[in-house]
């Protein structure tokens, strides 16, 4: 089984995009993110990467523009 490795997944906008919907989703089930993460920090780092501001609540509709986002990262690639 072939493994890939990510250098910097920091910099990575796909990976950062994925594990950020990840969250979102996991939130949206109704899990409490970690200490020091608020559930309003995990929409601003969606807001970052789909260039929208998402209220309080909003984790469906975060979840949905970050899967168009990959969307569109994977027909690039």
């Amino acid at each position: 089984m072939a493994m890939t490795t990510i250098a910097n997944p920091l910099n990575n906008p796909r990976f950062m995009a994925a594990t950020t919907r990840a969250h979102l989703q996991m939130i949206a089930l109704g899990m409490q993110p970690r200490r020091g993460v608020r559930k309003g920090d995990v929409l601003a780092m969606a807001g970052k990467y789909t260039g929208k501001a998402y209220g309080r609540g909003a984790y469906k509709e975060a979840i949905a523009d970050l899967t168009s986002f990959l969307a569109t990262l994977d027909m690039e690639a």
